[in-house]
């Protein structure tokens, strides 16, 4: 006998109890997450409480950093004067103590953030497996009407009606499985949502403990430097004087003084501000910001450079892009000289190439105007003269962009425009949209640095370059 699609009144029973266990694990779960209990009220309430307390010290301690910067800013244009040098080594050494406090309360938000979120990764999980039980109980019992064969259904139902409202029921029984599948595709791509938010609080925390270790060893320098001019002068200003002319550095030992270019090798400075000069002349971003900028990642520690692009970098987004451009430059894949940045402990992609560390999508955006200002047809990422002009390009792009100039705008009170344009810009080098986060901790920091190249050049430029 041919097999028809038919129904029988075990089968619905079974439909009908497959929906309803279905139906109440469903609003379990959704009551769960929608009327939580007195005990998880309370617990969220504390730990929104918790997060706004950390927040008020956050921010109480980012004004005191401000203001201990506009007070190094203040001794540094005061001259050179050993008790101003003292005055400056003591704000810098507050600052930083400041800044360590800070970056302690921010491992302590993000470790409760981490918490959070791995918490409703869990509900999220929970949610899609009670879901996918009921789903394969419902496609079951559906599975086993479906062999049911003429004979057997006149037998199960008394009458007609019988058998039409079973139909009716198999009806709404696949009705309520279309609207859970949908459930289980939307908990889904929650699920990954919540899973790259922990990707991104993990890596957060691995750079603010790197920061931290940066900011405690300039704390001990610092100090160091403070105890042995204290020793060297015993509180005289002319022999503060004498060791100021003395270790004053020269325009040759400038040019000569080695550039550490992580990604990138080893210049002298004299070699990297004539690569920095051509990227100034063509973006008008200034030279000394560009030298930071690419001296950025040194501070951090990060590893580029070390790994291959089949275990670092983005396979949808990125690599296409950096297959095609290494085909255009006769670069083998798998030499060392198409090695990219690797991605982090915690999974985060990598990727970077070169000195100014794009990856080769930000790359491909820039190439044709790279390649305008340098003449290198195609721009090559790991060819200085290309990675100075991109790093300069998007600095460009940076310190124009509307958020940038919306927060200087804004903080003018407390510090100059230009510094806090290029803190911000900085900041987005590194940290593209959590640039706020990065402000202080990672934009300043570039901006010092970009001053003290800028002492360099103008040495450079007083004593003929």
């Amino acid at each position: 006998m041919t097999k028809k699609r038919t129904f029988s009144l075990f089968a619905c029973a079974l439909l009908v109890l497959g929906a309803w266990f279905f139906n109440a694990h469903a609003e379990t779960a959704s009551s769960t997450a929608a009327a939580p209990t007195a005990t998880s009220t309370a617990t969220t309430t504390d730990t929104q409480a918790e997060r706004a307390a950390l927040e008020a010290q956050l921010a109480d301690l980012e004004n005191q950093i401000e203001e201990q910067q506009q007070q190094i800013s203040k001794y540094q244009a005061q001259g050179s004067t050993l008790s101003g040098e003292i005055k400056y080594l003591n704000s810098k050494i507050s600052q930083i103590n400041l800044q360590i406090k800070a970056v302690n309360l921010k491992l302590t938000q993000l470790s409760s953030d981490i918490t959070d979120t791995q918490s409703q990764i869990n509900q999220t999980e929970n949610q899609i497996n009670v879901n996918k039980d009921a789903l394969a109980s419902s496609i079951q019992a559906i599975y086993e009407s479906d062999n049911q064969n003429l004979l057997e259904i006149l037998l199960a139902n008394n009458n007609l009606s019988d058998f039409f409202s079973n139909v009716d029921n198999i009806i709404l029984a696949q009705s309520n499985m279309r609207d859970e599948l949908d459930q289980i595709q939307k908990l889904r791509d929650q699920l990954v949502a919540q899973q790259q938010t922990l990707t991104g609080e993990l890596s957060d925390t691995q750079n603010f403990k790197s920061i931290q270790t940066a900011q405690k060893s300039s704390l001990q320098t610092t100090q160091s430097q403070k105890t042995t001019l204290l020793k060297q002068t015993k509180g005289q200003e002319a022999a503060y004087q004498k060791i100021l002319a003395k270790t004053k550095e020269t325009a040759a030992q400038i040019r000569n003084r080695i550039f550490q270019l992580l990604g990138g090798g080893q210049l002298t400075f004299q070699q990297a501000y004539n690569y920095a000069k051509l990227a100034e002349g063509a973006t008008g971003v200034r030279a000394a910001l560009i030298l930071a900028i690419l001296n950025r990642e040194s501070a951090l520690g990060q590893n580029v450079g070390k790994c291959s692009y089949t275990t670092a970098m983005n396979p949808t987004r990125d690599v296409p892009v950096f297959l095609k451009l290494l085909q255009s430059l006769n670069i083998d894949p798998n030499s060392q000289s198409a090695y990219v940045s690797c991605p982090n402990s915690d999974g985060a992609y990598g990727g970077a190439m070169g000195p100014a560390q794009f990856i080769p999508s930000t790359w491909n955006l820039y190439a044709s105007q790279i390649s305008q200002i340098t003449g290198d047809n195609p721009a090559n990422p790991w060819n200085n003269s290309d990675a100075f002009v991109a790093t300069g390009l998007l600095m460009k792009d940076l310190l124009s962009s509307a958020s940038c100039v919306s927060y200087a705008k804004a903080n003018q009170s407390v510090a100059p425009y230009q510094t806090l344009l290029e803190r911000c810009a900085a900041a987005k080098y590194y940290a593209g949209g959590n640039w706020y986060t990065y402000r202080f901790w990672y934009g300043q920091p570039v901006v010092d640095q970009a001053n003290s190249y800028q002492n360099d050049i103008d040495v450079l430029n007083s004593q003929g370059s």
